[in-house]
């Protein structure tokens, strides 16, 4: 038996209520313009806000930091393929440095791009180079409540019916997230995958996984899929990715670093011009927006996130806090994910009609109460999207304990408590992107 200890410890202040309410207004009742001393537990995102090892800040400690030609970049390269299996990589600043690089060179104007569920950067690069994101989910990917094992498939049928509406040729790629972040973390089997595979085949498109959470995915298959339970997950993570022709990572997930990603391409073209792409938007092909010791430390996080005790602890605490939501009588999306549990905002807050967006009411409510952050993935982050009002509470990997795990799911209950005296919310700014305006709109109590 194995386990992690902290090794360094941050100190965070719970603010009286009535500054936390004033700091709320001030950023516009949207908790992505608070700062972070305002917050106490903070459960906006799983990306790059985890705790390194030991074994990541030595590998820091002998960086090599050289413009062209890093040994890092080397140290990177090898660790990609070994886990992964892709021997061309373009490293970029992080996972939506990978998107623009990637789709820019696959996507163009009027094509169209299925996807099991399209995140919002992702969508928003789709759009940006004149593509259509359309979201192709498994059937029952709606159910909150079903114990269905892979509810983040893709539907391989919505795809075909969309190839002969449009005209195959008009799409170039097939983006498969795994797991499903959009549709509440959800994982993906390896037979949809490969069913993914064929039908990537049957168009003629780029099949391409949104691998930032492979890990994890990894651990659902080898727990749920008859035929690997008993096969190590570091062997399953790297027979998922082999059936794709290109991946895109953020290294800020299940490369458990602080920044950085990249591009894994298997064909010599793709990547040269991907390679240049890169160049132009990231930085020179043996950096791509990261400093060396970020590249050594990604090298040493791919090799830890594919091991049975990292994952086995990882989800378990995510596993946590959903049965202590549960044993709140707080409506979640079920089976918990891997790196969140969703709160299913339109049951905790049945009195605020869904143009009031009740996710995001639900979200500055965890604030006021609390002092948690977490995030809204419904109407107001995905507007004109039919899809659940969720709210996100991502755990940072390796970070909090057992008394923070404690405390969210108590405020959660302490809000659900008080349900109806929480007002729904209206848009009062917006930025020209809808696709990306929870990042920065700001709202009013209605």
């Amino acid at each position: 038996m194995s386990s992690y200890t902290s090794g360094m410890a941050t100190p965070t202040e719970l603010l009286p209520r009535d500054e936390r309410e004033r700091r709320l207004e001030e950023a516009g009742y949207n908790v992505f313009n608070l700062a972070s001393a305002d917050v106490f537990v903070d459960l906006l995102t799983d990306s790059g806000t985890g705790a390194m090892s030991d074994a990541q800040w030595a590998a820091m400690m002998r960086a090599d930091e050289a413009y062209a030609g890093s040994e890092s970049f080397e140290e990177l390269e090898e660790a990609v393929s070994e886990v992964m299996g892709f021997d061309r990589v373009v490293p970029t600043h992080q996972g939506r440095g990978a998107e623009n690089v990637l789709y820019g060179c696959l996507i163009e104007e009027g094509d169209v791009v299925p996807n099991n569920t399209h995140f919002d950067t992702t969508r928003a690069h789709v759009a940006a180079n004149g593509g259509d994101p359309v979201d192709c989910p498994a059937d029952g990917a709606d159910d909150l409540d079903s114990e269905e094992p892979f509810k983040g498939d893709l539907d391989p049928e919505t795809v075909r019916e969309l190839a002969a509406d449009v005209g195959p040729d008009r799409i170039p790629v097939v983006i498969l997230t795994v797991t499903n972040n959009s549709v509440a973390g959800q994982p993906v089997s390896m037979a949809n995958i490969e069913e993914t595979r064929e039908l990537a085949d049957e168009l003629d498109a780029t099949f391409v996984i949104d691998a930032c959470r492979f890990a994890e995915n990894a651990f659902f298959i080898s727990e749920r899929e008859d035929g690997y339970d008993d096969r190590p997950i570091a062997e399953i993570a790297r027979e998922q990715l082999s059936h794709a022709d290109a991946i895109v990572m953020s290294g800020k997930k299940d490369g458990l670093v602080n920044v950085g990603g990249f591009v894994g391409v298997r064909d010599p073209e793709l990547f040269e011009r991907a390679r240049q792409r890169a160049i132009l938007y990231e930085g020179f092909s043996t950096y791509g927006g990261m400093a060396g010791r970020d590249m050594a430390a990604m090298a040493v996080g791919l090799r830890e996130a594919v091991t049975e005790e990292y994952l086995g602890a990882r989800i378990g605490q995510v596993r946590d806090l959903g049965t202590r939501l549960r044993e709140r009588d707080v409506p979640i999306y079920t089976p918990v994910g891997g790196h969140a549990v969703y709160v299913d905002a339109e049951r905790a807050l049945p009195q605020i009609p869904l143009e009031e967006f009740p996710g995001q009411a639900l979200v500055c409510e965890l604030y006021r109460e609390g002092g948690v952050r977490g995030v809204e993935l419904g109407s107001f982050a995905f507007p004109n999207a039919e899809r659940p009002e969720l709210v996100r509470l991502a755990l940072p990997r390796r970070t909090y304990h057992a008394e923070h795990v404690d405390h969210v799911a108590e405020t959660v209950g302490a809000v659900l408590d008080r349900r109806e005296e929480v007002r729904g919310l209206e848009v009062v700014s917006e930025p020209e992107n809808e696709a990306l305006r929870h990042f920065s709109a700001e709202l009013r109590p209605v």
